[in-house]
């Protein structure tokens, strides 16, 4: 082992004997200033993963206790002024306003781009909400042209199979066809 290395297992040696000597008593300590045990739990690991970094000096200067205590305490600190002054915030504008609720199709359109399979859900997103060319959504996505209008057809017959039902077959005809009698023509004339 190099004496580098040796030096490093000393000091993780150290530091880990240190924290567990000293780490609950900490957070009792930075507990009974904030009033809340995680806030206080997180201060103080905090701080030792600060103390971490700069172990070797924190142990040159003599106890590194005052360091990781001032460190752990201004983070305590700092959280609860930031969630005083959020509060202080609401009491001054007011609650936020009330998000209005997504309308029925909206959520159903959503629900139906998350069935879909995820190089079709990419496509469409790109293409329909981002209006990116198709040209542009086959580099983005690595994939050629053809593929992303392959893609995108069997998007938009899912989407509408979803949403709307089966779409219409476009060779099927539009409704029932009237059959002209033989002896007629299409004009309605008599045949000769």
């Amino acid at each position: 082992m190099s004496a580098r290395q040796e030096r490093e297992r000393e000091a993780r040696e150290s530091f880990d004997t240190y924290y567990a000597a000293s780490a609950t008593r900490l957070i009792s300590a930075v507990f009974a200033v904030t009033g809340n045990l995680a806030d206080a739990e997180d201060a103080v690991q905090e701080a030792y993963a600060r103390a971490w970094l700069r172990w070797d000096t924190l142990c040159a200067e003599g106890d590194p206790a005052p360091w990781i205590r001032t460190v752990a305490l201004r983070l305590a600190v700092s959280t609860w002024r930031k969630a005083r002054n959020r509060l202080r915030a609401q009491f001054r504008h007011g609650p936020p306003p009330d998000v209005p609720a997504l309308a029925p199709d909206r959520v159903a359109l959503i629900e139906a781009v998350r069935a879909l399979p995820a190089d079709q859900r990419k496509a469409i997103v790109l293409h329909h909400l981002l209006d990116l060319p198709v040209a542009q959504v086959a580099r983005e996505l690595g994939a050629t042209e053809t593929a992303i209008r392959t893609r995108l057809s069997r998007a938009r017959k899912a989407l509408a199979v979803r949403l709307d039902g089966p779409a219409p077959d476009p060779a099927a005809p539009a409704g029932p066809r009237r059959r002209t009698p033989a002896h007629r023509n299409r004009k309605g004339l008599p045949s000769a």
